[in-house]
């Protein structure tokens, strides 16, 4: 997309792609791993895809973020939000959605490649703590 028309589009709208992006990423990295049952594939994908989770994997991740792709988090993390996930803290939500936020930007933006190896470390972060 051109970054004249990406300029007009609101951090929701990235957050809202970025959810699908980032839960389809997560999803095919369970499915890669074998097939099960969707009970057990959907128990194995929560354990990147709740706001806990994105929580976890986007504060791994700050530190490797250029300023651009910051920007655009705390665009997401600060957007007025309607509703909240019911087992998230409402700070927990904000970092979740900016997460989604850089997740759809990148997307949009048409960068696959930042994407993908944003989207790899986040696993890795929420695995590494599954294994503590």
């Amino acid at each position: 997309m051109e970054e004249s028309r990406l300029k007009t589009y609101s951090p929701q709208t990235f957050a809202y792609l970025g959810d699908a992006v980032y839960s389809l990423f997560m999803r095919n990295r369970v499915v890669q791993r074998g097939n099960c049952p969707a009970k057990k594939l959907h128990k194995a994908t929560i354990v990147y895809v709740s706001a806990n989770a994105q929580e976890a994997a986007i504060d791994g991740l700050l530190s490797v973020l250029t300023e651009e792709e910051r920007d655009i988090y705390e665009r997401g993390k600060n957007t007025r939000v309607e509703t909240h996930a019911k087992n998230a803290s409402l700070k927990t939500y904000h970092k979740a959605t900016g997460m989604e936020c850089l997740v759809g930007w990148l997307y949009l933006k048409g960068d696959k490649e930042r994407l993908e190896e944003l989207l790899t470390r986040a696993a890795e972060i929420n695995e590494a703590a599954l294994e503590q």
